[in-house]
């Protein structure tokens, strides 16, 4: 098909502006002027073919255009066909030829005017002046295939230089174009996805199950006492990396990230061929580095989402940048799970191998690196099943520790699976063990060392004064002594026994043994620190020692020396208080008549103590026992002259305090049960000083120990002399029988030691009749029967030392009072000789009766304390005995010349007990014959604080 695709150009026939020649006749046959209409093709006079020009030599523009358009529509027949048409045309034109190709020349002569048919228009007669060609034509060519519509198509897609459409399959095969602007679009995309990621994900605090800790109490040897989780409720302990082995260190690293130090924070590879592995079926793995899975514990939930992914994936290359490999690791490693409720590899070096984390061999390393995998499936002990399993990862660490250089393959030969100990089901605190955490607990607290927020949050690591073999020593001496005799399924009574005993070194102040109950699980209320019973008679002591150090005098104005003499008489009334009328019992209402302030401590004469701190005055008797030890604010430390008689309710450790002031000379340090604390295993917490002041006189304290060691040589507690060293005591009996004291010490311990009464449904205190079979339970018996083998235990392999005492001037002198025909000083002033003498009810069986010597001395004059001398010093002196004959005790303590009655007859020993006669085999208290007398039973209970 032919059209028209172009105007004639400027100097070509029929161009704008050109005029016709006149000599160019018209068609034949059509007006003059007319244009030629559409010709048929293969007509004569059609325009020449694309590439073809004319005879003139010159191209014609529109044809080379459309020669072009077909060749670019790879229609190679159309083009030829146009070429041939256009050589047709001008073979047959008549005349010259205007226009021609170069590759075919058309036959000179004038055009003939005679328009071609195929040309579609109208011409001008050739030759005729005037009438010019009206257009040039060309011959376009088309697809020679498919229908007319798509041929135009084409063509106009030719012409406008487009390719044109694929179609069937190719249609969904993207370009190269399409690929890599795909490619260039998603790059971008992640970029930019990541650096608004990584800008909006901040480092958050750590999570708050992360930062609990359990809190560990050791021994002063460094031996674990007890992990304490109460608060935090998660078994973990931190440590720097310092305090982890190598070893450990390295067996973490072959198991969860070899390439730890050397790579970055996140591993794409490697969490590909976790990906990989895990479809396969060759294990589950998390693909996460180091890095990542600290995060995770860290700072994040344990949630699978990709939310949480997301921000591990940022915050773990921020943390990259901001915190270094060490630091990383050493959190890692104390936050990891590793089974039975062990967070963090201290912990589970504890659990499953009793041991530090910085005593952790390569075998035992390997297996709690192991463990991270599956903490519970590889717990060997309580899955046997899956031993074959955690024996396969075990080895899988050590080999991989040798492929990394950190262990021998000679070492790795010859190692052996490190099994395990069992599971320990108890909550940690059973035994002892609670008894010494809530001790220490609240010794932290009130001591303002720690608050009890701080303590809940956990992560502190206390090294106590408690020394591990005196402690065991003391359960020992408790269950010997007390509890392997109870018959709590036949006696009712020994149901209610309880126990409690604190003992402290005089020279430091520290706490060394701590005795609570029988099981802290079972009873939780700790005896050593419960301040809720009397401490009865073994408060006497701060009584005389307030008199020597305040110089104090009886109302008859004689100094209080060991040697005063005191009216001993039940119920006598007290002189001097001016706060109504008191006139205590003494212990089963016996009356002693005159006695010297030393007899009366052997025998604990309440009368004469009430009036002695009636004489100082309470007010200075409370002063001094807070002194020495006692807690201002202890309950009933009332100052009146009751308080002599031990009605406060001070606790077992308290008093122990107080009397390790007295042996120590009378200087007071606040006791200590912390020797260090740390946090996070780096942060050493600052503890209170500990001041040491001289809270009485040395003068004060050391006459106080002289008095104290006759209630041990020859008074009710002769059975601490069991102990084997010299020792100084005091027993005491609460209200009721209640509970039954015995406070003692040597040179180097002092050790309080109480049975109470209780019941364990009501809580109720309860009196002791009864218990272990005895009548009554008082100081001298269980209590001081513990000291003793305590004492013994814990001091054994150390020298002996005795006493180095400097005595109150003139407390070797006798202190009488005014001759008014009182009964003397040693005598029963309320019972003749001829009646049934009684015993002293708080004395013990089997205990001498006579207050031994500390050499031979002969008694003259008035009598004295049955010839009694004080530690090195001369025997007391009096007037001159009558009618008295000495005696000495056969399998006891010897006395020297003790004093007489006036009515002569048989003389006491001692000097002066009750009962006199003499007393043979050690002699029971008050349990001799006197002249006339029969032998007395021993009496009911008191009707106070006693013995």
């Amino acid at each position: 098909m032919l059209r028209r695709i172009g105007a004639p150009r400027a100097g070509e026939p029929d161009a704008p502006g050109t005029k016709t020649p006149a000599s160019s006749p018209a068609e034949p046959g059509r007006p003059a002027g007319r244009k030629r209409s559409a010709q048929t093709p293969g007509t004569e006079g059609a325009a020449p073919a694309a590439g073809t020009t004319s005879t003139t030599g010159t191209s014609s523009p529109a044809a080379a255009r459309a020669a072009r358009a077909a060749r670019a529509a790879g229609t190679a027949g159309a083009a030829g066909a146009v070429s041939a048409s256009a050589s047709a045309a001008g073979a047959g034109a008549p005349g010259p030829q205007t226009r021609g190709t170069e590759a075919t020349r058309a036959v000179p002569g004038p055009r003939t005017g005679t328009a071609s048919p195929s040309a579609g228009t109208a011409g001008t007669p050739a030759g005729t002046p005037g009438a010019p060609e009206a257009e040039t034509t060309v011959l376009a060519a088309a697809d020679g295939d498919g229908p007319p519509d798509k041929k135009a198509k084409n063509a106009k897609n030719a012409k406008k230089g487009k390719r044109p459409k694929r179609t069937g399959w190719r249609r969904l095969v993207p370009t190269w174009r399409m690929v890599l602007g795909t490619c260039l679009a998603g790059v971008l995309l992640i970029i930019g996805v990541f650096f608004l990621g990584y800008s909006l994900v901040k480092i958050p605090p750590a999570n708050a199950f992360a930062t609990k800790q359990a809190n560990v109490y050791l021994y002063a040897d460094g031996s674990q006492i007890a992990r304490d989780t109460r608060d935090s409720q998660v078994n973990r302990e931190n440590v720097s990396l310092a305090e982890i082995s190598k070893d450990a260190q390295h067996a973490i690293l072959a198991a969860e990230d070899r390439d730890f130090y050397s790579e970055s924070a996140v591993d794409p590879k490697a969490m590909i061929r976790a990906a990989w592995n895990t479809a396969t079926g060759k294990g589950k793995q998390s693909g996460s580095t180091i890095t990542q899975q600290y995060v995770k514990n860290y700072y994040l939930a344990q949630e699978q989402t990709v939310t949480r992914k997301a921000k591990e994936f940022f915050i773990s290359i921020k943390l990259d940048r901001e915190k270094s490999k060490d630091e990383i690791l050493e959190g890692y490693l104390n936050t990891s799970y590793f089974g039975r409720s062990a967070y963090g590899i201290q912990a589970a070096a504890q659990a499953y191998y009793g041991r530090d984390a910085a005593d952790l061999d390569p075998a035992r390393a390997a297996y709690l690196a192991a463990l991270v995998n599956a903490p519970s499936e590889y717990d060997v002990v309580a899955h046997p099943e899956n031993r074959k399993a955690a024996l396969a990862r075990w080895n899988y660490v050590l080999d991989g520790m040798v492929k990394k250089g950190w262990l021998g393959q000679d070492e790795r030969t010859g190692m052996k699976f490190p099994m395990p100990k069992e599971q320990i089901l108890s909550t940690g605190l059973s035994g002892q063990r609670g008894y010494l955490v809530e001790a220490v607990r609240q010794y932290l607290i009130t001591n303002k060392v720690v608050t009890a927020e701080q303590l809940e949050a956990g992560g502190y690591r206390i090294t106590t004064t408690i020394q591990k073999d005196r402690q065991d020593a003391f359960v020992k001496a408790v269950d010997d002594q007390l509890m392997n005799k109870l018959d709590k399924k036949n006696n009712k009574v020994d149901t209610y026994v309880r126990a409690g005993g604190a003992s402290v070194d005089p020279k430091t102040g520290e706490v060394v043994a701590l005795y609570g109950g029988i099981d802290y699980v079972k009873q939780y209320t700790n005896g050593a620190t419960r301040g809720d019973f009397q401490v009865g008679s073994t408060f006497k002591p701060f009584v005389f020692t307030s008199a020597v150090e305040n110089g104090s005098t009886t109302q008859d104005g004689r100094t209080i020396t060991p040697n005063t003499v005191y009216d001993g008489t039940n119920r006598r009334p007290i002189q001097g208080w001016s706060g109504g009328p008191y006139a205590p019992e003494n212990e089963d209402q016996r009356s002693y008549g005159p006695i010297t302030v030393r007899k009366a401590t052997d025998l604990s004469v309440n009368s004469v103590y009430a009036q002695m701190a009636t004489d100082v005055g309470p007010d200075k008797v409370k002063e001094t026992a807070v002194a020495l030890g006692v807690p201002a604010d202890t309950p009933d430390l009332y100052p009146s002259p009751s308080i002599a008689l031990g009605t406060a309710n001070a606790s077992v450790l308290e008093m122990a305090e107080s009397y390790a002031t007295l042996a120590n000379h009378g200087k007071h340090g606040t006791y200590s049960l912390v020797k260090a604390i740390t946090k996070d295993g780096r942060e050493e917490i600052a503890l209170p000083g500990r001041s040491v002041k001289q809270a009485v006189s040395r003068e004060a304290a050391d006459t106080t120990t002289a008095v104290l060691r006759s209630v041990v040589e020859s008074g009710t507690a002769t059975a601490a002399q069991a102990a084997g060293r010299p020792a100084a005591g005091k027993t005491g009996t609460a209200e009721r029988d209640t509970a039954a004291w015995f406070a003692g010490y040597t040179p180097d311990l002092a050790t309080v030691v109480s049975v109470m009464g209780q019941d364990p449904v009501t809580a109720k205190h309860q009196p002791l009749y009864g218990a272990l079979g005895q009548a009554r339970i008082n100081g001298g018996g269980a209590p001081t029967e513990i000291w003793a083998q305590y004492t013994r235990d814990a001091l054994k392999g150390k020298p002996v030392t005795d006493f180095d005492l400097r005595l109150q001037q003139g407390a070797d002198k006798v202190q009488e009072p005014p001759a008014s025909g009182a009964p003397e000083p040693g005598t029963d002033g309320g019972q003749d000789t001829g009646g049934t003498a009684t015993t002293d009810g708080g004395q013990e069986t089997g205990a001498p009766s006579a207050t031994p010597t500390e050499g031979t001395a002969t008694a003259t004059g008035t009598p004295g304390d049955g010839g009694q001398t004080t530690d090195g010093g001369a025997p007391a002196t009096g007037g001159t005995t009558t009618g008295g004959t000495p005696t000495t005790t056969t399998g006891g303590p010897t006395t020297t010349g003790g004093p007489a009655t006036d009515g002569g007859g048989t003389a006491t020993t001692g000097g002066g007990v009750p009962g006199g006669g003499t007393v043979t085999g050690g002699g029971t208290p008050g349990g001799g014959t006197d002249a006339g007398g029969t032998t007395a039973t021993d009496g009911g209970a008191g009707g106070g604080p006693g013995l």
